[in-house]
């Protein structure tokens, strides 16, 4: 639990309250509130916006950020303990924005840090992602986080994996990932049985 939850009201101002059911998945509290859909958005960069400004300060944006939930039909929502206001995300929520490995091959860990100061082991309890930019073909990489969101990976912690990626087979697979919690994890699309890994080129960049 948080130490301090946001005022969502204070802030807001007077939400309206909506008639639609509230987050799916999600269970209402007696008492909570669901507002209509407010002008809160993140954009592709992670940064925050309010009534189309952006919110400049660091240390609100990580006080919402605590009570950021996505539910079961993908939409975002603030959720504290006496209001629930959906907003909208263009992209990840958040991004990793750093990079540190320790440790070599199958015992190597991973670790990354968001654009709201949060650290992340990739493993089991937070996977990578790897989906790619249906305009560019390129990779674009996410890592789970905790309440269903997830962060993208920027360009450059992406190239920080790239340089750590080793080839491995992996059920008759040729895998090129990147070690982290006891689990290979690919940085481009399985090659195939058939594949030379000697003459795989790794993934040229991210669009992150």
């Amino acid at each position: 639990m948080p130490e301090k939850t946001p005022d969502i009201h204070a802030f807001l101002g007077s939400a309206p309250i909506a008639s639609r059911s509230g987050p799916a998945g999600i269970d209402r509290r007696p008492g909570q509130a669901v507002c209509g859909d407010i002008d809160m958005r993140i954009d592709l960069e992670g940064t925050w916006h309010y009534l189309g400004s952006p919110i400049g300060r660091k240390e609100l944006v990580k006080l919402f950020s605590t009570v950021l939930r996505r539910d079961d039909a993908g939409d975002y929502w603030l959720i504290t303990p006496s209001e629930m206001c959906r907003i909208r995300v263009d992209d990840a929520p958040f991004l990793a924005v750093a990079a540190r490995a320790d440790g070599v091959g199958v015992d190597q860990t991973v670790t990354l840090t968001t654009n709201i100061d949060q650290t992340v082991a990739l493993g089991g309890d937070h996977p990578l992602r790897l989906a790619v930019n249906p305009e560019t073909g390129e990779p674009r990489p996410y890592v789970a986080l905790d309440h269903g969101l997830e962060a993208r990976l920027t360009r450059s912690v992406f190239y920080q994996l790239v340089e750590l990626a080793v080839a491995e087979k992996v059920r008759g697979e040729h895998i090129y990932g990147v070690w982290s919690g006891g689990q290979l994890f690919p940085l481009a699309p399985p090659a195939g049985p058939d594949a030379d890994d000697c003459n795989r080129d790794p993934p040229a960049s991210s669009d992150a």
